[in-house]
């Protein structure tokens, strides 16, 4: 059943704070600023500001510089209503005294793919698939490896002097996946294997705004990646075209399409990688062709704050008009609280064509 979030009424006026799974009220009644963004590429993070003056034990002075309540390494929690947006680990205290105004306190937070951000390496990978490099380097950091991808078995990887987050993120992007944490899991799958949710928003209820384009220019008829096989000493040689996204299209007029029919064809080489054999050819070309053909329509929104707005998520938005109706992906979220907007969900979403 899809979750229906079309009704209008009020939204969550403040998010939940947990410190060490403990709530805090006094954070949340001197909460100034909140962003928890989320990306298909994994790693989120958290920005939070809070009023740092007011009366203490025996006066009136600094709130949380005795680091009893705000520390490095203390975990945040952060809900709407009872759902998590947020858990990973503070990394960073910022201190601000404005001129006039009382003393502010930051602190960033980020979640357990810190520990991939911060492990850089040089090391070779033998004859293994991408889902395997996933599941050993989750392994790695005392992560479960929960991947579902369909990739050629490489002779030979290497990472140079690179950071395990890096690395990964760029063996996704080959296979056309998307990577993300849950509690203790490493998750790394394709698009269509990783949306399962839709949520239905409308314009002027719970869509707040909407903009939205439509763009030719990056889209393009076929895209060919080329390289040699040195075992056999031949050409590869592999072109996919418009046919690769039909699965994701549904019946929706493709930018593909329309290009075609608009301005002809339009072809396009990869010539940064060396594909050594045909199946390499070919899961590179089809990640690259998706991706161009996932950026037609992007369109950027702000909605009421929903922990199942999350990056994803099918939306299906509706009130924009025929062209502009329908089903997009949800491709980055910004969840924001200040005092001069409130309580919103921000968003990025995508959609390979436009209505008929």
């Amino acid at each position: 059943m899809p979750l229906d979030s079309t009704t209008t009424g009020i939204g969550v006026a403040r998010p939940t704070i947990l410190i060490d799974g403990a709530e805090d009220s006094s954070l949340v009644g001197g909460l100034k600023y909140l962003l928890v963004i989320e990306k298909t590429d994994g790693f989120f993070r958290c920005e939070a500001k809070f009023g740092n003056w007011g009366p203490t034990s025996n006066s009136t002075d600094f709130l949380y510089f005795d680091r009893k309540v705000l520390d490095f390494g203390k975990e945040v929690q952060i809900k709407i209503d009872k759902e998590e947006i947020f858990k990973g680990k503070i990394s960073a205290i910022e201190a601000e005294f404005p001129e006039a105004q009382s003393p502010e306190i930051t602190i960033l937070a980020e979640d357990a793919l810190q520990n991939l951000r911060m492990t850089r390496r040089t090391r070779t990978f033998e004859n293994i698939t991408d889902a395997n490099i996933f599941k050993k380097i989750a392994s790695d950091h005392k992560l479960t490896g929960k991947s579902d991808v369909d990739s050629p078995t490489h002779k030979v990887l290497a990472q140079v002097n690179q950071s395990d987050l890096a690395f990964i993120r760029e063996r996704a992007r080959a296979v056309d996946a998307e990577i993300w944490l849950k509690d203790t899991e490493l998750h790394v799958k394709t698009r269509s294997k990783r949306g399962k949710d839709k949520l239905k928003l409308k314009y002027g209820a719970q869509l707040r705004e909407f903009c939205v384009k439509a763009d030719l220019a990056n889209q393009r008829t076929s895209v060919t990646a080329s390289g040699w096989d040195v075992s056999s000493k031949k050409e590869i040689k592999f072109e996919t075209k418009e046919g690769v996204i039909s699965s994701e299209l549904g019946s929706d007029e493709s930018g593909i399409g329309i290009l075609k029919k608009t301005f002809g064809e339009k072809k396009e080489s990869i010539v940064h990688s060396a594909p050594i054999n045909n199946q390499d050819a070919r899961h590179l070309a089809e990640s690259f062709m998706k991706t161009l053909a996932r950026q037609f329509v992007v369109g950027r929104g702000v909605a009421e704050p929903n922990a199942k707005l999350r990056v994803g998520a099918f939306i299906e938005l509706d009130g924009l008009g025929k062209i502009f109706n329908g089903k997009y992906y949800v491709a980055e979220i910004a969840h924001i609280f200040d005092n001069a907007k409130g309580f919103r969900t921000e968003f990025k979403a995508e959609r390979l064509g436009i209505g008929k």
